[in-house]
């Protein structure tokens, strides 16, 4: 009972700091999309009214992951986990056997 006692804390310790690394990776987008944008240069006042022709923006991509290396983790993420569950679970069968004849 002892062992399922720290699988529990366990789990919630996990659940807790991915909360936690969510909330960082959110708040860390929403700050830099709050950055103020520099006014026009020079900073005259009298054409504060009148706008510029708005800036033609390009977007480019200079990095990232490709599609194929993002399915690999996540295959290899699931296949470890599969590992894991089982090697636990022939672990905690073994234990239980053991525990269960009498010495």
């Amino acid at each position: 009972m002892g062992t399922v006692k720290h699988m529990s804390r366990l789990t919630a310790v996990l659940a807790v700091l991915g909360v936690i690394a969510t909330a960082t990776a959110g708040a860390a987008s929403a700050s830099t999309a709050m950055i103020p944008h520099p006014g026009p240069p020079g900073g005259d006042a009298g054409n504060a009214g009148a706008a510029g022709p708005s800036p033609v923006t390009h977007t480019v991509v200079v990095g990232g992951m490709p599609g194929w290396q993002i399915a690999v983790i996540a295959v290899a993420a699931a296949l470890i986990a599969a590992v894991a569950a089982v090697l636990l679970d022939r672990t905690r069968s073994a234990r239980r056997r053991l525990a269960g004849t009498p010495a």
